[in-house]
């Protein structure tokens, strides 16, 4: 069963890592780009969200939309790309006053080819980094969600659930909820080693 339960959790942070990804990479470039009063609004709602615990602000999103992964998802999606929206834009905001971005500029390229075919490339260097380590938050967050049962719900097997269901059962049968929390740690060493890996990889190719 913690085999099993292992798709599910694996699927949790690959998808809980793409969503904020792509809406972070999104509005922090458009943000970085533009400047101006966008980038102001886009900064203080930034702002607003970070002023909240990350944990409890997910609580508070999936209490509203009801237990399951897709409510995860939504929340993960909302609270999550605050992050990478802010590594983008302070990237962004370096690399448009660079010396080929205004080549390209006096050369009349569009200013959509010049964010998304010449900048944004550049740009993703930190991002996909801290993607690999967020997987870590991610799956953390997912397993204590499901833990407090508004996760995953059963008979689907996850490892945050089957913790809560052995916990009953820790001295007689402890091992219902120790191999569950060990894959925990585990996957959660592999995703941090993964992200000490691609980075090192990253930083020679540049």
């Amino acid at each position: 069963r913690v085999i099993w339960a292992a798709r599910v959790d694996l699927q949790i942070c690959v998808l809980g890592v793409v969503f904020p990804f792509m809406i972070g990479t999104f509005v922090g470039a458009l943000s970085g780009y533009i400047g101006g009063r966008f980038d102001n609004l886009c900064m203080r709602v930034i702002d607003i969200v970070l002023a909240f615990p990350f944990l409890v602000l997910m609580l508070a999103i999936i209490a509203i939309l009801g237990p399951g992964l897709s409510s995860f998802y939504i929340a993960m999606a909302l609270v999550g790309w605050v992050s990478y929206a802010r590594l983008i834009r302070s990237q962004i905001l370096v690399l448009k006053e660079s010396d080929f971005a205004l080549a390209a500029k006096s050369l009349g390229f569009g200013h959509l080819r010049i964010l998304f075919r010449h900048l944004l490339p550049n740009a993703m260097f930190g991002s996909i980094v801290f993607s690999m380590s967020d997987a870590v938050l991610v799956l953390l967050s997912g397993a204590s969600v499901s833990y407090l049962g508004l996760g995953v719900q059963p008979p689907l097997a996850e490892w945050g659930t089957m913790v809560a269901e052995g916990q009953a059962f820790l001295t007689s049968a402890w091992w219902i909820c120790t191999f569950p929390g060990l894959a925990i740690v585990t996957l959660a060493m592999g995703f941090s080693l993964l992200a000490d890996g691609v980075a090192e990889t990253l930083g020679e190719r540049r």
